[in-house]
């Protein structure tokens, strides 16, 4: 009888498969929303967090692969909210466009759920694939650098061509669109959304700050400001051109300035440095970062598919951290001025805490300036 239901279960199950660029196929099963769909595929390798990661606007236009092998067992939280923001997701939708995983849990369990990922992504549109060998995906990606791909759902009609979402502006997609203020407190922070993890506004506003919130390209020099706070994002830095203007005309101000991923990038744009595309990218909650000068090193979140090349920055910035896997640059700081900023993931949310410092150092730069 047992084996019956299983066979069952089997026939009931819709097939699917990912198609990489070089023609490679991974032939699984369709949960989620069952639709075709390209993207850019890269990895992850977190051991959780997929609530958080989904959520995250960095990951836009992307297929996400997670390199864990059991994900959906913990479910999905409630909407339950925060300073006016959801408490337990970094956004108010999934950014990914699709996500592939080893073996998909239809069954939850976790004190904090509410319904299962599969419910979620259809939900919110979201196509899924699982019972492929994502290590196997993970290992062409490492040794041939990340690639463009599809899911195609059996009987779906096929998408004609590989959608390249670096030739888009993705972050004018993920920005706000108008100005919003999030608490009350004492120092008020202009955070340019370039695609912002909510808990980067949460840390702030626990610091005591009124949070600002801007689209991308708003010239928030105009306006009255303790501090600048460059969000994190997804896509090439180079097609955010209005926001290192506005990032050259703060930096003129002298105002504290702290940038985080893309943010790192954008303010290392406006200081002389350029940018590259990374292989495969930094995704994972284990990327190991060293800052410079000292022997201090720290466990990092990261979600970034471009460094620095900090080889032309302008006279008076130095390196701040370091990647200790490649050593690439991991941030920047300005020798005399209050400007720095990191590739990595300071608010974490999924992710270790070691370096939630650097919002405390934020918040005294902020303080000597005003004293």
């Amino acid at each position: 009888m047992q084996l019956r239901n299983n066979l069952l279960k089997m026939s009931e199950k819709k097939r699917a498969e990912l198609i990489l660029e070089d023609g490679t196929r991974f032939r699984g099963f369709s949960f989620g929303e069952p639709a075709p769909v390209s993207g850019e595929v890269v990895f992850n390798t977190a051991m959780m967090g997929y609530p958080e990661s989904l959520t995250d606007p960095s990951y836009s236009g992307q297929i996400l692969v997670l390199t864990y092998p059991l994900i959906g067992n913990y479910g999905v939280p409630g909407d339950a909210q925060e300073f006016g923001l959801p408490k337990f997701f970094e956004s108010d939708r999934i950014h990914i466009r699709a996500l592939v995983v080893s073996d998909y849990s239809s069954q939850y369990s976790h004190w904090n759920a509410v319904k299962s990922l599969d419910a979620w992504m259809k939900e919110n549109g979201i196509p899924g694939l699982y019972g492929v060998d994502t290590r196997a995906i993970t290992k062409i990606i490492r040794e041939k650098g990340v690639m463009l791909g599809k899911i195609v759902p059996e009987g779906a009609a096929e998408p004609a061509e590989f959608v390249d979402p670096n030739k888009e502006n993705l972050v004018a997609k993920v920005s706000c669109k108008e100005v919003t203020t999030y608490g009350d407190g004492p120092r008020k922070i202009v955070l340019v959304d370039c695609g912002c993890k909510y808990n980067i506004i949460r840390s702030l506003i626990k610091r005591g700050a009124t949070v600002i919130r801007v689209p991308w390209d708003y010239d928030f020099t105009s306006i009255d400001y303790d501090g600048v706070m460059l969000s994190n994002g997804p896509g090439d830095p180079q097609m955010c051109g209005a926001t290192i203007a506005n990032i050259k005309k703060a930096m003129e101000v002298g105002k504290p300035i702290f940038g985080i991923c893309l943010g790192n990038q954008l303010l290392s744009i406006a200081a002389g440095a350029s940018t590259f595309k990374l292989k495969y990218g930094h995704r994972s909650h284990n990327q190991p970062a060293l800052m410079v000068g000292t022997n201090k090193a720290v466990i990092t979140s990261q979600n970034h598919g471009y460094a620095v090349d900090p080889s032309k920055l302008d006279e008076g910035w130095e390196p701040y951290f370091t990647n200790l896997n490649d050593g690439t640059s991991e941030g920047i700081r300005h020798i005399s001025k209050p400007f720095f900023s990191v590739q990595f993931h300071p608010e974490a949310t999924s992710g270790p805490v070691d370096t939630s410092f650097l919002f405390d150092q934020f918040i005294q730069k902020i303080d000597q300036c005003k004293a």
